[in-house]
């Protein structure tokens, strides 16, 4: 699968956006602050705001720990 099967749209093709944005997502469906993420994740708190936010590059380990936190799949916050 490539980027272009996952973001269709070429102003979406950025992952840290999709991915920060669907992460947002999820953590409100759950009903969980940006603090209770971090402390599951094990996570700086400004750190899990700039991911949602799409300005930080968090690498795969850390969104693998974030997909944990949130009981989700990563490829899941990874759709668009």
């Amino acid at each position: 699968m490539n980027i272009s099967q996952i973001c269709p749209n070429p102003a979406l093709r950025d992952w840290r956006v999709v991915f920060g944005s669907n992460v947002r997502k999820v953590r409100q469906q759950k009903r969980l602050t940006q603090e209770d993420l971090a402390h599951e994740a094990e996570l700086d708190l400004t750190y899990v705001g700039g991911i949602e936010r799409g300005k930080r590059n968090p690498s795969l380990m850390v969104m693998g720990r974030i997909a944990k936190a949130l009981s989700t799949p990563l490829v899941k916050l990874l759709e668009t």
